[in-house]
């Protein structure tokens, strides 16, 4: 059923691009009115406009309506009022079959109060009627494949193959204003808003459905759901690759996006994780954003990582392989016919190596010999023609060149033609074959990286995560067991709820007297570990709230000291008992650590990394969004620094991998299936050669979800 939901809602949504009529809700003459200029950047729509407003008959010369129902049959209707008359509008829009509703106004949840309360009235309507329902707060709609611009922006923007939608509108004025500067061009722009009902991941998915969009850009402060948005853009990323610039990143930031859209920012690093799951490309900075748009939507897809470079100008080549040194690129190595065919074409003074040399009085057909013989070795999957202008080089009989050596080769090309007012007319001629050109060598490096990386994401199988055979009453009774004590914090005394999914724990138990915590000891061979137990003390080796290796004799009066330790250390303390543990040698292994926060937008965030007392030091660990897949296990284990200690280094006996990266996707199905787990720490996840042990427990539950 919502399979059908969401094909219905993606075939309005082109209505949305492609209307038939347009409705203006609140239109006027009035000079300075949002509805006046909105109506005004209407004049080049292929369809019909038709004016609401139940105080005129026509407005600048366009038909006008008191309300929708009187209106014929409208697609798009974009909202101008007050915001006390929003929610009538909607509902009337609902009432007419209006699939389509772009609310401009803005003094909604941005404004907090009363409009957070007038917006979700809206999210009601438009659920309760199926109406495709943007903003509210929001610059408006335009596709220049119907030539409608429903925005109150200055501009319009040139056709193209790129979708753009952002949560900015004020971004967008300025993109379109140096987009159509720069000759660069969209399909459709949309201005999100406060993304009340239509989210990113709705845009994205029409987007994907979309034939005629080869490249999804979008600026974003927030994301609404992020499960829905990882699974969507996976579906998406498999042919259309999808560029991300996520505002927001530092707390000051954080703290902006969220006064600016009434959105709650989620932590850096779960965008981080969700976007490399998700399969989308993250450019750093509003360059990148579209110099990836560039390559993405004019390149071939290459076939091998291999970058090969002609220049004319040895500076700027070896700025070039710098470069590529930084990426994940590498610079080809030519098979030896390649460097005969360049030796025999070139001056003896050149470089046949790669880079390749042309040298600095290099014509146009010498800088075509070369690029020909670079693209036709094997090992090259992409080239960089870098440029500096001399007397000798015509640059738009060398952008000719460029043109066709990418059509007869099918590698992906990107230019760096180096100079001013004289690259103008050359730029053209590669823009319109798809190739961009780039002043800095380090940005034309960058775009074959992200087109490179988006090849690989096409490749990716991503799977699905394993569901383990689990003890789900059990866990949820340990949980419970929060609701009968004043803090919501668990500690070791509910590891058996990691047995409970399969993580495994060292033998023993919660003692509460001295003669428990002996009978536990007398269950475990040889010397026992002892650790107090209590919400209120979170370090307890630095209170000496730990013993290590005590012998059975000892157990009764070590518990005895334990528990006046911590009543010394904080005599309001509560302690719930002793832990005792079977001595576990940790010498031979390696102490990571396995652990849960969970975020207000993607939901359960795993982290992994080199654990114990150097967790907080070294903050060597990697994020993924749960539940995870055992490739995606696997993954976290390799991308931390301290992985050559996993694999063995320096003569040390290899971890059991495949237990610990069982023990990260169990943990995920843990706090995927239980969401009353806020945080949760497994440290030290002990991993050795042949077993992962979890040797202590501390977890936040919010006893409401249980």
């Amino acid at each position: 059923m919502q399979e059908t939901s969401q094909r219905s809602q993606s075939d309005e949504l082109r209505r949305l691009f492609d209307p038939a009529r347009v409705a203006v809700v609140g239109a006027t003459d009035r000079e300075g009115a949002v509805g006046r200029a909105i109506l005004t950047n209407l004049d080049g729509f292929d369809g019909e406009v038709v004016a609401v407003n139940p105080k005129r008959e026509s407005v600048l010369g366009y038909a006008c309506y008191p309300d929708l129902a009187s209106a014929p049959d409208v697609d798009v209707a974009v909202v101008v009022v007050p915001p006390d008359a929003v929610a009538d509008v909607v509902r009337d829009a609902g009432e007419a079959g209006v699939p389509n509703v772009v609310v401009v106004t803005a003094g909604f949840g941005e404004a907090g109060g009363e409009g957070a309360q007038q917006e979700q009235e809206l999210v009601d309507l438009a659920a309760e009627y199926g109406v495709n329902l943007v903003g509210p707060n929001c610059l408006g709609v335009m596709s220049t494949r119907s030539g409608m611009n429903a925005t109150f922006g200055p501009s319009m923007a040139l056709p193209g193959s790129v979708a753009f939608m952002s949560q900015s509108g004020a971004f967008i004025t300025a993109v379109l204003d140096w987009a159509n500067d720069a000759d660069f061009g969209f399909s459709d722009v949309v201005s999100l808003g406060n993304k009340a009902a239509m989210d990113e991941t709705d845009f994205m998915r029409a987007w994907g459905e979309d034939e005629e969009t080869n490249v999804v850009l979008a600026y974003l402060e927030s994301v609404v759901d992020g499960r829905a948005f990882i699974d969507t853009a996976r579906e998406v990323t498999s042919e259309t690759p999808v560029v991300a610039v996520k505002s927001g990143r530092t707390e000051a930031g954080a703290q902006a996006a969220s006064s600016h859209t009434g959105a709650i920012a989620g932590s850096e690093k779960a965008y981080e994780a969700g976007f490399e799951q998700a399969g989308v490309l993250r450019a750093e900075n509003v360059q990148e954003f579209f110099d990836f748009a560039k390559a993405l939507d004019g390149l071939p897809k290459p076939e091998t990582e291999g970058v090969g470079v002609v220049t004319n100008a040895g500076g700027p080549g070896v700025m070039t392989t710098d470069a590529v040194g930084d990426s994940s690129l590498s610079m080809a190595s030519f098979g030896d016919d390649t460097r005969d065919r360049l030796l025999d074409a070139l001056p003896g003074n050149a470089n046949v190596h790669n880079p390749v040399d042309v040298i600095g009085d290099a014509d146009v057909d010498r800088f075509e010999t070369a690029l020909d013989v670079t693209l036709a070795d094997g090992g090259v999957g992409m080239a960089v023609v870098v440029a500096a202008p001399t007397a000798m080089l015509d640059y738009e009989a060398l952008a000719d060149a460029v043109v066709a050596a990418q059509a007869e080769h099918g590698k992906p090309v990107v230019t760096c033609f180096m100079g001013g007012e004289r690259v103008r007319a050359p730029e053209r001629v590669l823009n319109e074959a798809g190739i961009p050109n780039y002043f800095d060598p380090a940005r034309a490096v960058d775009s074959l990286d992200a087109l490179a990386e988006h090849a690989r994401l096409t490749d990716r199988e991503y799977g699905t995560p394993r569901e383990f055979d689990v003890d789900r009453e059990r866990a949820r009774e340990i949980l419970r067991g929060v609701t009968e004590r004043e803090s919501n914090q668990l500690g070791v005394e509910a590891m058996d709820l990691l047995d409970a999914y399969g993580i495994p724990t060292p033998q023993g138990g919660v003692a509460e007297s001295p003669g428990e915590a002996e009978e536990l000891a007398a269950d475990v061979d040889g010397d026992v570990v002892m650790k107090i137990v209590s919400p209120d003390i979170l370090h307890k080796s630095d209170i000496g709230g730990v013993k290590v290796g005590v012998p059975q004799a000892e157990v009764g009066d070590a518990y005895e000291n334990l528990v006046t330790r911590a009543r010394t250390y904080q005599s309001d303390a509560r302690i719930l008992g002793v832990q005792v543990q079977e001595l576990v040698d940790t010498e031979h292994g390696v102490e990571t650590i396995l652990g849960v926060n969970r975020d207000p937008q993607f939901g359960p965030l795993l982290m992994f990394g080199l654990g114990g007392i150097f967790v907080e030091i070294m903050e060597d660990t990697t994020f993924r969004v749960a539940p995870v897949t055992e490739r995606e296990a696997d993954e976290m284990l390799a991308d931390v620094q301290s992985a050559p200690l996993l694999r063995g280094a320096r003569g040390r006996t290899p971890v059991d991998r495949d237990a610990l990266s069982e023990c990260v996707e169990r943990l995920g199905q843990l706090v995927t299936d239980f969401p009353a787990i806020l945080e949760l720490d497994v440290n030290p996840l002990l991993a050795r050669g042949d077993e992962a042990l979890a040797l202590d427990l501390r977890l936040t539950v919010d006893p409401d979800q249980l």
